[in-house]
C-alpha cells in the first residue's frame, strides 16, 4: 500500500516563485466571484423601470454604480424571488416611483479604500517585483543582491588543471625559480623544521602572451593543491565596498582549502598606485586595493596558502605591494629565445599531423620576438592552411605562409592595382631589399612581395634574422633607418617623384632616430644625457602623465638632432641608390613579373644584375 500510495502521491514544489502567487491570487478571485455568490440576473435599466411600475420590484440597493435587488417572478405556476443588478443611471424619478409602487429601497455606500490600496499600492509592487525577478533571473545567480560580497575566484581541483611543467617550454628560468614554491607545497615540514618561511607572494612579470597564467597553473599542479584564479577586475564592482568583500571572502575560502594557490591575473587593474585618480577621493578600487594589502599581512604562509600575482606593467603597482611580506619575489617571465620558441613549437604541435621534413628550428628562426601565444596561434594557422589545401600532413610551406600571415596580414590577391601602382610597388619593395643587401649591418632578405596584406601594405620585404639579438649598435641602428627610407627614396630616384606608400617606414625611422637621441645618448651634439624618463607610476606626478622636463631650447636641438639623422641617412641611401639603378629598375621588373621572390631567387637574381651591370653588388645578405 504504501509503494502504490507514492506512485500516485503529486509532487510540491520546494520553493515558491512570484508566478505561484499570482495563481493563487487568480484562483481565489474566480473562486469568490463564480462559487461564492448566488446567480445574478443582469437586466437592463429599462426592464428595471418596467418591473419597477408592474410592481414586480421587491426591494433594491442603490449604490454609486449599480442597483442590485430582488424580483418577483413567476416560474411553473409559483412565484419565487430572483436576485438582479442592473446599471445605475441618472434618474431624478427613481425614487418616486419606487415610492409609489411601495418598494424598499436603501442606499448602499462602497467603501473605496480597498480598491485604492489593491490598484496604488499592492498592484504596482507585484509588477515590479515581477521585473526585478525578471532581470535578475536574467543576470544569472551570480547577480543576487546576497552574493554581490561573494568572491568570483573558480576554484579549480587537481584533476580539472591537469597542467604540469611538461606543457610549459621556453622559460626555464621561471621554472626554476618556482620550484621552491612547488616543494613547499609538497613538503613544509622541510622549511618549518629549519625555522624557515616561504615568501607569502610571486609576481609573475613580462610581456602579454609569454605564459604567465600557464605558468601558475602549472605549479598548482606539480604540487598537486587546488587553485583559485581570479582577475583584477573582477574585484571592483559599482557598488560601494563590494569589491573589499570579495577579497575577504577569496582569502576565507582559501584558508579552508589550505595548501592551496590564490591566483589574480592582471593584478595591475586591482594594485594600481594610490593616489593617482588627479579627481582625489577614496575611490572603490583603492578601498579594495587596501584590503588585498590587510589580507596578505593578516594570514599566515605556513598554512599552505601562496598568492601569485600576474602583470605585464609592474611598474603601476602600489609600492606597498612590492614590499618584504606581500609580493616579495618577482618571477620575470621573458620572451623566449631561438631554443626557447624551438622547444614552444614541439608542446604545441604533439596534436598536429607534420610532414616528416619539417624543420621546427628554421620555424623558430623565421619568428623572433614571437611569444607563446604568437606560437601558439602560428601552429594553428599552419594546420588550418593544410586542412584548406586539403592536405594530409602540414609541412614547410604553411608555416611560412602563416608567418607571413601573423607578421604583414592577410593576403588580398583580389585587390586591383592599376598599372602605375604596381610599379610604383615594385620600386619601392626593391628599394628596401636592395639597401638591406647593400648594407653591412643588415638582416638577410626572406622575401619580396607585392601582394597587398593586412590593412594598408600594398607590399612587403620580409628579413630573416640570423640570431636573437638583444644589444644593437649605432651602426645598425643607421643600417635599419637606411633600411625603411630605401622604399622612399627609389621611388623618387625612379619616378622624380613622391607617394604616400612611406608614410609607415616614416613613422619608424623617426621612432629610431628619436630613441638615439633621447635615449640612447648616441648624438654627439646633445651629449651622454637621456631626455626620456622610462614608465613610473601617474601618483608621483601628481595623478597627470609628466611634461618634458627640458628647455624649449634643448626641445629645439633635439628635434634638429633628429632631423640631422634622418638626412644623412637619406643622402646616403640616395646616393647608393642612384649608383645601383639599373639593378633597381630589373629587381623591380622581375618583382612585377613574378610578385613575390625568394630569398634564393633574389640572391640568384642579384648575382645575375651584378654580372650584367658590372656592378660592385654583394648578394651575401638575400637568402
Amino acid at each position: 500500500m504504501l509503494k502504490s500510495f507514492k506512485k500516485i502521491s503529486f509532487k510540491i514544489p520546494k520553493k515558491f516563485s512570484a508566478w505561484h502567487i499570482i495563481i493563487a491570487f487568480g484562483f481565489f478571485i474566480l473562486l469568490q466571484m463564480y462559487l461564492m455568490n448566488p446567480g445574478v440576473r443582469d437586466i437592463t435599466y429599462s426592464e428595471f423601470k418596467k418591473m419597477v411600475k408592474e410592481g414586480n420590484v421587491l426591494e433594491c440597493h442603490i449604490s454609486h454604480m449599480t442597483i442590485r435587488g430582488k424580483l418577483r417572478e413567476m416560474a411553473r405556476g409559483s412565484t419565487k424571488n430572483a436576485a438582479f443588478v442592473t446599471t445605475r443611471v441618472e434618474d431624478p424619478d427613481l425614487v418616486k416611483d419606487l415610492e409609489s409602487m411601495g418598494v424598499r429601497y436603501a442606499g448602499h455606500y462602497e467603501n473605496p479604500w480597498l480598491r485604492t490600496f489593491f490598484f496604488s499600492w499592492v498592484m504596482p509592487l507585484l509588477i515590479l517585483f515581477v521585473i526585478w525577478r525578471f532581470v535578475f533571473k536574467r543576470f544569472g545567480p551570480a547577480s543576487s543582491i546576497m552574493t554581490f560580497g561573494k568572491s568570483k575566484g573558480r576554484l579549480y581541483a587537481q584533476e580539472d588543471l591537469n597542467v604540469t611543467f611538461d606543457d610549459v617550454a621556453g622559460i626555464d628560468e621561471a621554472k626554476e625559480e618556482l620550484q621552491e614554491i612547488i616543494e613547499f607545497l609538497k613538503t613544509p615540514e622541510k622549511f618549518r623544521a629549519l625555522g624557515g618561511k616561504i615568501p607569502k607572494g610571486v609576481l609573475l612579470v613580462g610581456a602579454p602572451g609569454t605564459g604567465k597564467t600557464l605558468l601558475a597553473k602549472a605549479v598548482a599542479g606539480e604540487a598537486g593543491v587546488p587553485f583559485f584564479n581570479m582577475s583584477g577586475s573582477e574585484f571592483v564592482e559599482m557598488f560601494v565596498g563590494v569589491g573589499a568583500a570579495r577579497v575577504r571572502d577569496l582569502f576565507n575560502q582559501a584558508d579552508q582549502k589550505a595548501p592551496c594557490i590564490i591566483f589574480i591575473d592582471e593584478l595591475d587593474a586591482l594594485g594600481k598606485a594610490r593616489g593617482a585618480n588627479p579627481m582625489g577621493g577614496h575611490d572603490e578600487r583603492e578601498q579594495t586595493l587596501n584590503q588585498l594589502l590587510v589580507e596578505m599581512d593578516g594570514f599566515d604562509s605556513n598554512k599552505g596558502v601562496i598568492i601569485m600575482g600576474a602583470t605585464n606593467r609592474p611598474e603601476m603597482l602600489d609600492s606597498a605591494l612590492l614590499r618584504p611580506g606581500r609580493f616579495d619575489r618577482q618571477v620575470v617571465v621573458d620572451r623566449p629565445d631561438l631554443h626557447g620558441r624551438e622547444a614552444i613549437l614541439k608542446v604545441h604541435v604533439k596534436d598536429v599531423k607534420l610532414e616528416k621534413e619539417i624543420n621546427l628550428h628554421s620555424v623558430a628562426a623565421m619568428t623572433p620576438g614571437f611569444v607563446g601565444a604568437d606560437l601558439a596561434n602560428l601552429v594553428n594557422e599552419a594546420a588550418l592552411l593544410a586542412a584548406r589545401r586539403n592536405k594530409k600532413a602540414v609541412g614547410m610551406p604553411e608555416f611560412e605562409e602563416a608567418i607571413d600571415r601573423l607578421m604583414a596580414g592577410l593576403e588580398k590577391k583580389k585587390r586591383l592595382m592599376n598599372k602605375k601602382e604596381k610599379e610604383i610597388v615594385a620600386h619601392h619593395e626593391s628599394g628596401h631589399a636592395l639597401v638591406a643587401c647593400s648594407v653591412p649591418h643588415a638582416d638577410p632578405v626572406r622575401k619580396i612581395s607585392m601582394i597587398p596584406r593586412g590593412i594598408g601594405a600594398l607590399g612587403y620585404t620580409l628579413q630573416k634574422p640570423t640570431e636573437d639579438r638583444y644589444l644593437m649598435t649605432k651602426a645598425e641602428l643607421l643600417d635599419r633607418i637606411a633600411i625603411l627610407l630605401g622604399g622612399r627614396v627609389a621611388e623618387e630616384v625612379i619616378f622624380n617623384e613622391i607617394s604616400t606608400g612611406a608614410q609607415n617606414d616614416l613613422e619608424k625611422a623617426t621612432e629610431i632616430a628619436k630613441l638615439m637621441v633621447k635615449e640612447y645618448g648616441m648624438s654627439e651634439k646633445m651629449g651622454l644625457v637621456t631626455f626620456e624618463q622610462g614608465d613610473r607610476p601617474l601618483f608621483l606626478s601628481g595623478g597627470f602623465a609628466a611634461g618634458k622636463e627640458y628647455s624649449e631650447e634643448t626641445a629645439r636641438e633635439i628635434d634638429l638632432e633628429i632631423k640631422k639623422i634622418i638626412d644623412e641617412s637619406f643622402c646616403r641611401v640616395k646616393a647608393l641608390l642612384i649608383e645601383k639603378k639599373d639593378i633597381l629598375q630589373g629587381m623591380a621588373k622581375k618583382l612585377m613579373e613574378d610578385e613575390v621572390i625568394e630569398g634564393e631567387d633574389l640572391k640568384k637574381l642579384l648575382e645575375e644584375l651584378h654580372k650584367s651591370n658590372g656592378k660592385n653588388v654583394s648578394a651575401t645578405q638575400a637568402s
